[in-house]
């Protein structure tokens, strides 16, 4: 059986974007961007919600024409970027969306909401793992349903004050059990943990 990962920056404070969604103070390390590619490796299918998917499919598509446009994290272009283009648009992509009829990023599927019941039946197929980025309320919906595996967290050194929380629409509460820490010298620190 294949897992659902999440995967998000987040700043010390605990929020993943700032109040306008900008993601410019998310602290860059090049050897985070190294070992999130050969992760990407690994990644059979991406779940999207609507806004994280349109925000997806308007840069990454574009770098693989312009390699030289810059990171939306603020950073220069860099061969891993390149890299993650290359794996973003050539895997398998769902997303959640009641008005989205046509998606132009190739290998993207449509599905009007959440059933637990297709997303199990999504974790039986073979496969790598599904990964989730960004889509705070398809977090928090899965969440609920017991459907996500491993939460992995990319902490910045970087206090917001206040922005956008991954969890703000969790229904109760879920226990964790830590199962990786590790630093960066950027200060970045990765934190995964499992589903108890």
């Amino acid at each position: 059986m294949r897992q659902i990962h999440m995967w998000n920056q987040v700043s010390a404070d605990g929020f993943f974007a700032a109040p306008d969604g900008g993601l410019d103070w998310v602290v860059q390390d090049e050897e985070v961007q190294r070992e999130g590619l050969a992760g990407a490796q690994t990644t059979g299918m991406l779940l999207f919600g609507r806004k994280t998917f349109d925000m997806f499919a308007s840069f990454w598509p574009r770098l693989l024409e312009q390699p030289n446009t810059p990171d939306p994290h603020g950073g220069p272009s860099s061969p891993e970027l390149l890299g993650f283009a290359k794996i973003l648009t050539s895997t398998p992509k769902l997303v959640f969306s009641k008005t989205l009829r046509d998606p132009a990023w190739k290998n993207t599927q449509v599905m009007t909401e959440i059933d637990p019941a297709r997303i199990r039946a999504l974790k039986q197929e073979r496969g790598g793992t599904i990964m989730i980025m960004g889509s705070a309320s398809i977090i928090a919906q899965l969440t609920q349903h017991e459907l996500i595996d491993e939460y992995q967290f990319s902490v910045s050194p970087v206090l917001l004050g206040r922005g956008r929380t991954l969890f703000g629409d969790l229904a109760k509460q879920t226990s964790l059990r830590l199962i990786e820490t590790k630093s960066y010298p950027s200060g970045t620190v990765l934190l995964r943990y499992a589903r108890r």
